[in-house]
C-alpha cells in the first residue's frame, strides 16, 4: 500500500498506540505523573468512535476532519441513503460538540435559518436560528432560493449574523457541511461559483463497497439504532480545548519554499488550461495549502511534502473550476482535469 493514498480515498491516520503511547511524530508532553493523550491521538480515537456507526467511508471522515482542523466548511455530495447525515452526527458526537440540522426545501426563508427579532414582553429580543451551533448540517443545501443560500452563506463567512443593526457571533468553533444531491436538479437552485468557493472542501460521497453494505444490513438487523450515534455506543473522547490544540499545531507545519511554489504553479495551470473557462483564484491557493497542512499533521508528519498537496488537490479545488461546456456534454469532469494539471506539472 501506498504510503501517500488517493485524493478520493485517504484513510484514517494510523491507529492510536496501546494506553495513548506519545506517537513518535507528534511531541510528547511535559513528563507527568500521568501522560495526557496529545491532540493528535485524540483525533485517531475520534475515528475510531465514529466507526461504531459509519460503515466505510474514511476518506471522506479524514477530509471532514481537515477541514474542522483548518478552519473550514463542507460541501458533501452523494445520492440519498449513504450515511451523509449519519457521519456528521457522529462526528459531532465524538467531540462533544452541538450539533443543528436543517432541511433545506424551496419554502425556507434567512430567518429560519440565522434567526429573526421578536416581540415578547414589551420589546423586542432576538430568537437565534439553528445557525448558532458547532456543526450545522444544511441538507440539500441546492433545494433553497438563493436568498436563503446568501444568509447562511454570509455567516459561515464572517463568522457572525447581523439583524436589524446588530451583530451576534457564531459560537466557536463553528462548521458548516451542506449535501446535495448529484442526480436530481429539476427544481434547485445550484450554487454559483462564487458562493462554491466558500467552502473549503467538497467530498463526494460513494456507494459503500459489497463487504461495507453487507456489514452496514448486519447492523440493521441486529437492532442497532444508527439514528442515534450516542445510544450506539459513540462517546465523545474531544472537546472544543482539543480543537484549538490541534488547529494550533497544524499552524505550526512547515511548509519549504519548494512546495509553496509547487502550489501555486498548479494553481496557475489551471487558470492556462484551456479545457477551463474559470481557474483557481488566490482563495483556492490558500484552501490547498491549509488542507494540505492538516493532512500532513493527521498523518502524524511535521512538515508538508508535495504528496500532501496531491492528495487534497481535487477535494479542495474540484469546486472551484468550470468545466467548458462543450466538455462537460462530453463527460469531462474537474477532477479528470486535475488529473492531467497534477501529471503534467513538475513535482519538486
Amino acid at each position: 500500500m501506498s504510503t501517500y493514498p488517493s485524493p478520493e480515498n485517504p484513510p484514517l491516520p494510523p491507529q492510536a498506540p496501546p494506553s495513548y503511547a506519545p506517537s513518535p511524530s507528534v511531541p510528547s508532553a511535559p513528563t507527568a505523573l500521568v501522560s495526557e493523550p496529545s491532540a493528535h491521538q485524540h483525533f485517531v480515537a475520534m475515528g475510531e468512535q465514529v466507526s461504531k456507526v459509519v460503515v466505510g467511508q474514511s476518506g471522506v471522515l479524514t477530509g471532514m476532519m481537515c477541514a474542522i482542523l483548518a478552519e473550514g466548511h463542507v460541501l458533501l455530495e452523494g445520492v440519498p441513503g449513504v450515511a451523509k447525515t449519519l457521519l456528521v452526527k457522529a462526528l459531532a458526537a465524538s467531540m462533544d460538540l452541538e450539533t443543528n440540522r436543517v432541511q433545506f426545501t424551496p419554502d425556507l426563508m434567512p430567518s429560519d435559518v440565522v434567526g429573526q427579532m421578536m416581540f415578547d414582553q414589551g420589546s423586542f429580543r432576538f430568537r437565534p436560528g439553528p445557525v448558532f451551533t458547532n456543526m450545522l448540517l444544511a441538507d440539500e443545501i441546492n433545494r433553497t432560493p438563493p436568498k436563503t443560500q446568501a444568509a447562511l452563506l454570509e455567516a459561515m463567512e464572517e463568522q457572525q449574523v447581523s439583524i436589524d443593526g446588530s451583530t451576534h457571533t457564531l459560537p466557536e468553533p463553528f462548521v458548516v457541511v451542506a449535501t446535495q444531491n448529484p442526480i436530481e436538479y429539476e427544481g434547485t437552485y445550484p450554487l454559483p461559483e462564487a458562493q462554491l468557493d466558500r467552502f473549503l472542501l467538497k467530498l463526494l460521497v460513494e456507494y459503500p463497497s459489497a463487504e461495507e453494505e453487507l456489514e452496514v444490513v448486519r447492523r440493521h438487523h441486529q437492532g442497532l439504532d444508527l439514528h442515534d450515534p450516542v445510544a450506539a455506543g459513540v462517546a465523545a473522547v474531544a472537546n472544543a480545548a482539543t480543537l484549538k490544540q490541534a488547529q494550533r499545531e497544524v499552524g505550526e507545519i512547515v511548509v519549504e519554499e519548494p512546495v509553496l511554489r509547487y502550489v501555486i504553479e498548479l494553481i496557475r495551470a489551471t487558470r492556462q488550461s484551456p479545457s477551463l473557462t474559470l481557474g483557481v483564484s488566490p482563495r483556492g491557493a490558500a484552501a490547498l495549502l491549509k488542507t494540505s497542512k492538516a493532512w500532513a499533521w493527521l498523518s502524524g508528519r511535521s512538515f508538508v511534502t508535495p504528496d500532501e498537496v496531491k492528495t487534497m488537490a481535487k477535494p479542495t479545488l474540484r469546486h472551484r473550476l468550470l468545466v467548458r461546456p462543450e466538455l462537460e456534454i462530453e463527460g469531462v469532469d474537474a477532477d479528470r482535469i486535475l488529473d492531467g494539471i497534477l501529471s503534467q506539472v513538475a513535482t519538486p
